[in-house]
């Protein structure tokens, strides 16, 4: 076993008995190079990635690669999830070197972490190869690879900032409808070609921008997603994007922030149409939520494998001859069809799609089908609780469980938000805050009036490195939709500790923000980017939970923070909206206020709940409520009272408020004339 045996990130953990002499990231590292005189192998990934497991099979279980990889480097094995801000420069400079990057990634960097040379996946000949020629050069050729690390992270850096404007107006929104129908795939929904990812953020934006054309695109590609084999047909959940076009073979690791995303945005779209396939696809992803990825902690694992038995798909792929053997002859045969089980993967197994609503019988096949899937070896869970992933989820199964009336959704959605403000926050940085262990958030400093997030859990037991943007930005989010739901302040009020950290710590000075606090470990670029991703950029998060809690509080500081880091929204939609949805869907809420609604009653009242209910199923963009009674804690309820002691709805713009209503059927017309 090597240094990694004593890791809490699943990944390290997988490659703890590998030959490579692997070390973690940090100082220890970087001084064992410094002292052997040899260049840093940084390799990089993921639990879940397939060809992160592929690399790992051909080469790092090799011993005679690995007695390369050890004579001749230091080799730091990073997980992406964990460190994502080691992860975003080395990105950095892999998409500039070579004009792509993925991961695995590799990195051969100089002493002092500066890259010199940079890729992802390896064969193993052509990798052994690359050891060879990297270790030869470093040896007769040492001015040229380390020249080679100073232009690249001067390159870099001279690129570093964030590109800015006003705040996005309408006009500024319709141009990003217009760039999106561009490249929107009208037979099959999506934008632009394989490899399809869900296009999460951009829906929801599409969602809230009240256009027919933005509504189309929106229902089709939700619609398509659903049906095709993205999705498990039989337990639920989305895997992380499709290899072709049709949203047909999918790369089968199923996520949590995909799963968190798609499931706001699949209630979303009940809520504004009624589809009867939204609200199916949306309570089966959050079953699956609970059912897959719940930890013992009540915290939400971070993925489930695309591999079991060493094979990616094995666990979800059929074959006809497998479908009648475990339904007869007669359900089978009508299972082969219903699914399209047509040799759509390999070896002739087929992914299970669902092309058109099935018939009664489909419950009582699936059902069969999801058993004898049952007896399969399952794909591993990385079991590590992420703060901002985590957040993701609270906020859709808050909603969600309020909108369809499941309380065990919003129970669940409570109990991962108590884990993380137990387990993963301090006031204190020179206090642990794990009761298991005896230790600081590296690099972290007094004088805040926020609060320090630890970005990861494992077992109940908080991870070493501190949060970073998203994780307190989606935190925040999260916990202030949790709000709206139960009324319950203590959720509002570390929403604002979060966001006091956010304006503190993360602040780039000219309106925006860095991916990592002030007080984080120094890297060879503080990472800063506003484009989403597979998540929303931290910058946009922030946007969003800053504007929301403004509404609430009705702080212009968190106001015009939010606004401000909207900017960079403006440069990018009339080109590039794909990559600032979340930005686009947050600046649609920004121009229509957003729109605040008090419920003033008490929480076990008939018609104040009917009020809430309502509130809650408005689709006015980026609508945020507030619900108790006489509490002053939230600023937005404060001297709102009952009228002649009925509960009542108090519907707000920045604080200017109409006459207060009684009835749902008020509140709906006030709710209809704001827009």
């Amino acid at each position: 076993m090597n240094r990694l045996v004593d890791a809490t990130s699943p990944y390290l953990l997988q490659h703890a008995g590998n030959p490579v002499d692997w070390w973690e990231w940090g100082e220890e590292a970087f001084a064992a190079a410094r002292e052997r005189d040899v260049p840093l192998l940084i390799s990089v990934g993921y639990s879940a990635c397939h060809w992160c497991h592929v690399m790992a099979h051909e080469s790092f279980e090799d011993e005679a690669t690995a007695r390369m990889m050890n004579d001749k480097f230091v080799n730091v094995k990073v997980d992406r999830e964990e460190r994502p801000d080691v992860d975003a420069v080395y990105m950095g400079a892999t998409q500039a070197m070579t004009g792509h990057g993925g991961w695995p990634m590799t990195v051969f960097a100089t002493p002092d972490g500066h890259p010199f040379y940079t890729g992802t996946y390896f064969p193993r000949a052509q990798f052994q190869r690359l050891l060879h020629g990297i270790s030869q050069a470093w040896l007769n050729d040492r001015p040229a690879v380390l020249a080679q690390g100073v232009n690249v992270v001067e390159a870099l850096n001279e690129r570093a900032g964030l590109p800015s404007g006003p705040l996005p107006s309408r006009d500024t929104l319709a141009a990003a409808v217009r760039d999106l129908a561009n490249t929107f795939d009208a037979a099959r929904g999506g934008f632009g070609s394989a490899p399809k990812f869900p296009p999460s953020m951009v829906l929801e934006f599409l969602l809230r921008a009240g256009t027919a054309d933005a509504l189309a695109m929106a229902e089709k590609t939700l619609d398509t997603m659903a049906r095709g084999g993205i999705y498990d047909q039989l337990g639920g959940g989305f895997a992380r994007y499709s290899v072709d076009a049709e949203w047909i073979v999918p790369h089968f690791e199923k996520m949590l922030y995909d799963n968190a995303l798609l499931l706001r945005v699949y209630t979303h779209w009940w809520r504004a149409t009624g589809s009867v396939l939204a609200k199916r696809i949306a309570l089966e992803t959050a079953d699956w939520l609970l059912r897959e990825m719940r930890t013992p902690e009540g915290g939400f694992a971070s993925a489930l494998d695309a591999d079991s038995e060493g094979e990616e798909g094995r666990f979800y792929v059929w074959t006809p001859d497998q479908l009648r053997e475990v339904l007869g002859d007669e359900d089978g045969t009508w299972a082969v069809t219903v699914f399209d089980v047509s040799g759509t993967f390999e070896h002739g197994t087929s992914v299970l799609q669902l092309p058109v609503d099935p018939d009664d019988r489909f419950e009582r096949v699936r059902n069969a089908l999801l058993a004898a899937r049952g007896e399969r070896v399952r794909p591993g869970r990385d079991d590590k609780v992420v703060a901002g992933w985590n957040g993701l989820a609270i906020a859709a199964l808050a909603e969600t469980g309020a909108l369809f009336d499941r309380p065990d959704l919003v129970d669940a959605a409570r109990s991962a938000a108590e884990l993380l403000i137990d387990l993963h926050v301090t006031k204190n940085p020179h206090k642990s805050i794990d009761p298991h262990d005896d230790f600081s958030p590296e690099g972290t400093s007094t004088g805040s009036t926020g609060v320090w997030l630890l970005r990861t859990s494992l077992g109940g037991h908080a991870g070493r490195n501190s949060g970073v943007l998203e994780d307190y930005a989606d935190l925040a989010e999260g916990l202030i939709a949790l709000y709206g739901v139960t009324g319950e302040t203590r959720w509002f009020e570390s929403a604002g500790e979060l966001l006091e950290s956010v304006l503190e710590r993360f602040g780039d000075g000219n309106g925006g923000f860095f991916d990592t606090a002030d007080d984080g470990e120094r890297l060879f670029q503080r990472p800063q980017d506003p484009t989403d991703n597979a998540t929303p950029s931290g910058q946009f998060a922030a946007a969003g939970a800053l504007l929301s809690y403004a509404a609430l509080s009705g702080s212009t500081r968190h106001r015009e923070a939010a606004e401000a880091a909207l900017g960079a929204v403006s440069v990018l939609a009339a080109k590039y909206a794909r990559f600032a949805g979340w930005g686009l869907a947050v600046a649609q809420a920004a121009l229509d206020g957003p729109i605040e609604v008090a419920i003033v009653g008490p929480p076990d009242d008939l018609r104040a709940k009917q009020l809430h209910r309502t509130a809650l199923m408005s689709t006015v963009p980026g609508l945020v409520v507030a619900w108790g009674n006489g509490d002053e804690t939230v600023p937005l309820l404060r001297e709102r009272g009952t009228i002649n002691g009925e509960p009542a709805a108090y519907v707000c713009r920045q604080f200017a408020c109409r006459l207060p209503v009684t009835t749902p059927s008020a509140l709906k017309n006030e709710l209809s004339q704001t827009a």
